[in-house]
């Protein structure tokens, strides 16, 4: 055989090379990226330092770490999708335990009963939050469940339009918008009421009535990506219903504490995202993805992902746990598969199983308590400042809030690099996403804040807005 042109990867002779081409199709490797924009290739020769010894790598890296700044070393107001919260130290104590760490997957379910029964905890934690009685242990992400829900929702009422609000995270529409192209789901959005952000119940009966007999959900998100909750829940789920639609909800766990869980008010499948449940930033990953729905088994067999399951033995002296429900293509043949997930999150998924314990059912609810405190203390005191309106909606809001810098002559970007400058990490720029909110920034206040916290955040921005920038 050819010598390896690479001594790690066993494809590098180019003979072997072009019999793989040649195998599926196409006459190079160049051809195999051809949707890659050209301007994207880097064709010079890369230039690596010279080799090191491990001492040496060790030192170099470690001095390029140091060169981070965590919200442990800042005040840091920045959320948007992933958000900073405490995560109390037995949560990384038991998850770093080989039995969790290394287990990865259960492959092989029956041997695996510590990790399946931790996922089996993980669901039924989640769907007693939620109000909502099935609960998967494999989603991604909360834009990876977003666009699994409306592939879900299209199987289930054989129609191909999905209604989501106008504000989203630009991200989990991007991705909603790559899982539906495929599956020809036209995405369709939704205005919002200018003066509180709520959606546009008109606009939505329009598009209900435009589409009518073709609308497979309908979706919200309540918090919403910019913080305001939504208080018409109850009506637009009516709404979807009476158009035979789905009522697909997106929410924040977090906030569950403090407000309706979306079984309360109809949801059909919930989506969301589990990173708040002692899961670090992590610089914006590995993330969770929640998902669940109602107690149909038409629903329950087109739920993506894998369900885990506990029963007894046949003289119910013993319980075993399960993988009661795997639509993966893995598992079954590819075309009767819902979901091509092709892992899970499973140490994600244990990390909020243990993080929910610790807190009980009293504990969420003083932590939603201590939020919707420290965030609204936060939008007061930068209300306060002149030139300054937080929070942009007239709306109830929970840990986020979008604020608007209207003095003239005051940019966005310099409020970011004055706080930046004095050791202080601010929110999220939005007026690209959303430029009809001007000079915006959106900020996240956790339990993580303290009172000295929001007090500097407003000092500063008081005096960079003073001094025009």
């Amino acid at each position: 055989m050819e010598k390896q042109a690479h001594p790690y990867i066993p494809n590098s002779p180019k003979k072997i090379r072009d019999d793989l081409l040649r195998e599926i199709g196409v006459s190079s490797v160049d051809e195999l990226y051809s949707d890659v924009p050209k301007e994207l290739f880097n064709r010079k020769k890369l230039k690596l330092p010279k080799t090191h010894n491990e001492y040496e790598v060790f030192k170099e890296v470690r001095n390029i770490l140091k060169k981070n700044k965590t919200v442990l070393d800042m005040p840091t107001f920045l959320g948007a999708g992933v958000w900073p919260h405490y995560v109390p130290a037995a949560v990384k104590t038991i998850i770093s335990r080989g039995e969790f760490l290394t287990s990865y997957t259960p492959y092989q379910a029956e041997i695996s009963q510590g990790m399946l029964q931790a996922l089996f905890e993980y669901q039924s934690l989640i769907a007693e939050l939620l109000e909502m009685p099935v609960v998967n242990a494999s989603m991604y992400d909360w834009a990876s469940a977003l666009g699994e829900a409306a592939l879900m929702a299209k199987r289930l009422t054989k129609k191909n339009v999905f209604l989501v609000p106008r504000i989203i995270h630009p991200e989990r529409l991007s991705t909603l918008k790559t899982y539906a192209e495929p599956a020809s789901i036209k995405v369709i959005q939704i205005e919002f009421n200018k003066d509180t952000g709520q959606l546009d119940l008109n606009d939505l009966e329009s598009k209900l009535s435009k589409f009518r007999g073709n609308v497979a959900g309908v979706y919200i998100e309540n918090p919403s990506y910019l913080g305001f909750l939504e208080t018409q829940v109850d009506k637009i789920s009516e709404m979807a219903h009476e158009n035979e639609a789905l009522f697909v909800v997106g929410i924040d766990p977090i906030s569950l504490g403090v407000i309706r869980p979306p079984g309360d008010y109809g949801a059909d499948i919930v989506v969301g995202e589990g990173q708040p449940l002692g899961n670090p930033l992590n610089f914006g990953g590995p993330l969770l993805g929640i998902f669940a729905t109602k107690d149909d088994m038409k629903f329950i067999r087109q739920m993506p992902g894998r369900l885990i399951g506990m029963t007894r033995s046949e003289d119910g002296k013993y319980r075993g746990f399960v993988m009661t429900l795997q639509t993966r293509e893995q598992h079954i043949r590819r075309e009767r598969a819902t979901s091509n997930i092709c892992s899970n999150e499973a140490l994600c998924a244990v990390a909020a199983a243990i993080y929910l314990s610790l807190l009980g059912k009293r504990g969420i609810v003083e932590l939603g308590k201590t939020i919707l405190y420290n965030s609204h203390y936060a939008m007061k005191k930068l209300n306060d400042i002149d030139g300054v309106k937080a929070p942009y909606f007239n709306a109830p809001h929970f840990k986020e809030f979008l604020a608007m810098f209207h003095r003239e002559g005051i940019r966005v970007e310099d409020i970011h690099k004055g706080l930046l400058s004095r050791g202080i990490h601010g929110g999220k720029i939005v007026k690209k996403e959303f430029p009809e909110f001007g000079e915006s920034m959106l900020f996240c206040v956790t339990e993580i804040h303290t009172k000295r916290d929001i007090d500097m955040l407003a000092s500063v921005i008081r005096e960079i807005v003073e001094e025009g920038g």
